[in-house]
C-alpha cells in the first residue's frame, strides 16, 4: 500500500510525527510519503523549511502562498500526486489548498480520502450557503482523522457505516518532555507557555493573578512566549502593581521542558484552542492543569479534580479562584495530580498514533469508496481551497 499525506505546510509538531509515521510504516510494508506546499508564509514562521527527506516534499520551499497563482499551485501539486499515485490520500481540512486538491485528485483517481481535522465546525462562523457547500463536500471524504472520540458528536454529520474514523493524531514526543527522575512537584511557581496574541486572554490572567497575589503571595506566574501582545502585557502588569510575574519572552524550544520541571503547574486561559499542543508537553512533564474549559484538549486530558482543574476564561474570578484552589491542595494531592498527568498523557503519544493509522488503513481495503453525486463532484472540481490564517490568533 502507498500512502500520501499532504498539507499546507508542515511545521512544529508535525515534523515528528511524520519522522515516526515513515519508520512505522515502513516496518509494516506500508509506503509513505509526505508533501507540503509552502516553504513560506506559515503562521509559525520561527520553524523554517528545513528538510532534505526524499520521502518528503516541498513544492514551493521558497515561497508562499500569495506568491504564487492559483493555477501553478493546482497544476504543480495534481502533477505530483499524478507521479506518487498513493492508494489513500490524507490532508487536512478541505477549505485549504492541500486539503481541497487531495480530495479532487483521489474522488477523480478513485482513491481513498481521509481527513485530519482538530477545530470542532461548531467553532468556525460562516455564512449558511458557504457552510452548506463546505458541507456538502466534505461529506464525500471517506474517514476522519480526529484527535479524540471527544470529536465524534462534532463531526457526526460526516460520517456513515463505512466511514473510517480513528484517533489520535495531535500529539507530541512526550518523551522529549518526560523527566527519567523522579518529579518533585514542591514549587511555588505557575508557568503560561503561549503565544503572546489576543485569543490566549493572557490580560484576564493578569487581572486574575492580582487576586491570586493578595492572597497567596508567595507563588509566582512565568510567562514563556513572545508576540505583538508583549508590549501592552507588560505594561499592564506595571500597572496594576504586580510584583510576582515574570515575562521571560521567546526561549529555545529545548529549553522549555526545564522550566516546566521547576512549576508546579501549568496555566492557559485562551479564549478559544482548536486543540492546544502545549497542554500535552505540560502533561508530559508531569504538570498538573490550569486551563480553560474553551481549549478543546480539555475535554480530553483534563479529567476534573484528578489532574487539575479548568475555568471560564471570561471570568476573572473564575481564573482566579481556581488557581488557589490548587495552591491550596496538600503537597500529597499535589504529587497525585502530577503522577495522574502523566499517566493520562502517556495513552496519546506516537506509538498510539501509528497504531491507529495502522488500523485503520487495514479497513480502508475492506469498504467501498465514497462515490461523490453529480452536485459534489461538480463542487469539488470547482473548488480549490485557500490558506487564509489572518484570524488564527483572534477569535
Amino acid at each position: 500500500m502507498k500512502v500520501l499525506i499532504v498539507h499546507n505546510d508542515f511545521r512544529v509538531y508535525w515534523k515528528g510525527r511524520l519522522l515516526y509515521l515513515k519508520n512505522y510504516l515502513s516496518d509494516r510494508n506500508i509506503d509513505f510519503y509526505a508533501i507540503e506546499l509552502f516553504g513560506k508564509g506559515s503562521p509559525y514562521s520561527f520553524d523554517t523549511y528545513e528538510n532534505k527527506e526524499q520521502w518528503w516534499t516541498c513544492l514551493f520551499p521558497d515561497r508562499s502562498y500569495d506568491e504564487i497563482s492559483i493555477s501553478v499551485i493546482k497544476e504543480t501539486f495534481l502533477k505530483k500526486l499524478d507521479e506518487i499515485n498513493p492508494d489513500v490520500v490524507i490532508a487536512g481540512s478541505i477549505v485549504f489548498f492541500a486539503g481541497a486538491l487531495g480530495l479532487r485528485w483521489a474522488k477523480n483517481n478513485h482513491k481513498k480520502f481521509i481527513m485530519f481535522d482538530d477545530a470542532k465546525p461548531s467553532q468556525i462562523k460562516r455564512n449558511f450557503v458557504v457552510q452548506w457547500v463546505k458541507d456538502l463536500i466534505t461529506k464525500q471524504i471517506d474517514g476522519l482523522w480526529l484527535p479524540s472520540k471527544d470529536y465524534d458528536d462534532a463531526y457526526q454529520k460526516f460520517i456513515d457505516k463505512n466511514s473510517i474514523v480513528f484517533y489520535g493524531y495531535n500529539c507530541i514526543d512526550n518523551d522529549l518532555f518526560r523527566y527519567k527522575e523522579k518529579r518533585s512537584i514542591d514549587f511555588t511557581t505557575v508557568i503560561c507557555v503561549a503565544r503572546l496574541v489576543p485569543i490566549k486572554n493572557i490580560d484576564y490572567l493578569l487581572r486574575a493573578w492580582k487576586l491570586i497575589e493578595k492572597r497567596r503571595p508567595n507563588y509566582r506566574l512565568v510567562i514563556i512566549g513572545d508576540g505583538p501582545e508583549f508590549v501592552n502585557l507588560n505594561e499592564l502588569t506595571l500597572n496594576m502593581g504586580l510584583k510576582t510575574i515574570v515575562f521571560l519572552g521567546a526561549v529555545n524550544n529545548s529549553d522549555i521542558p526545564t522550566y516546566f520541571y521547576n512549576s508546579s503547574a501549568f496555566v492557559l486561559p485562551s479564549l478559544s484552542e482548536s486543540w492546544g499542543l502545549v497542554v500535552n508537553e505540560a502533561m508530559a512533564s508531569g504538570l498538573p492543569l490550569l486551563i480553560s474549559n474553551k481549549i478543546n484538549a480539555a475535554n480530553t486530558l483534563l479529567k476534573e479534580g484528578i489532574n487539575g482543574f479548568g475555568f471560564e476564561p471570561s471570568n476573572v474570578k473564575s481564573i482566579a479562584e481556581n488557581i488557589i484552589r490548587y495552591i491550596d491542595l496538600s503537597l500529597e494531592d499535589k504529587k497525585q495530580m502530577s503522577q495522574n498527568s502523566s499517566r493520562i498523557i502517556s495513552e496519546m503519544d506516537y506509538e498510539n498514533m501509528g497504531k491507529e493509522l495502522v488500523c485503520a488503513l487495514s479497513r480502508s481495503e475492506t469498504v467501498p469508496n465514497k462515490k461523490p453525486s453529480t452536485l459534489a463532484s461538480v463542487l469539488i472540481n470547482r473548488w480549490h481551497g485557500r490558506y487564509n490564517t489572518s484570524g488564527w490568533d483572534k477569535l
